[in-house]
């Protein structure tokens, strides 16, 4: 069975909390036996949201997207790893943090009906620092809808 793995920087912001939102993502998809690694980006204005919300929107598009670039057959065989700068959301997916706040859980649900069609979905938190890619695709689409 081929082996697809990937790499998922995302982010999600807003300036104000809520206020202007917008979603990051930098998705890297190899093919263990072709070698072939492919990138997909997603910068995308999403409207008036707080930054959990935000966070949490940029993990759906982001597994979306995956999806329909791979294909359902090939999703089935691909195992992801999220790398994201907010351990709030990371602790909540990884069910470490239960979910108090009603938005946030409609939002995890999201999150995890698009999960069950991969093979594997880990989260991990990064600093900041190391989801530069991610955040300044989160600036450039607010930068874009806010001028």
């Amino acid at each position: 069975m081929t082996e697809i793995t990937g790499t998922v920087f995302c982010d999600g912001g807003a300036r104000g909390n809520p206020g202007p939102a917008a979603i990051g993502a930098v998705i890297k998809v190899k093919n263990k036996f072709t070698k072939n690694v492919d990138k997909l980006e997603i910068s995308a204005y999403i409207g008036e949201k707080t930054n959990n919300e935000a966070e949490y929107q940029a993990v759906i598009k982001s597994l979306k997207e995956t999806k329909k670039f791979l294909g359902k057959s090939k999703t089935k065989k691909t195992t992801l790893d999220f790398f994201i700068d907010s351990e709030l959301i990371v602790m909540q997916l990884n069910r470490q943090y239960k979910i108090k706040e009603p938005r946030l859980l409609e939002l995890f649900i999201k999150a995890n009906n698009e999960i069950i069609d991969f093979k594997k979905v880990n989260f991990y938190h990064i600093r900041r620092e190391k989801n530069k890619e991610a955040d300044a695709l989160v600036s450039k689409a607010l930068d874009k809808q806010i001028r």
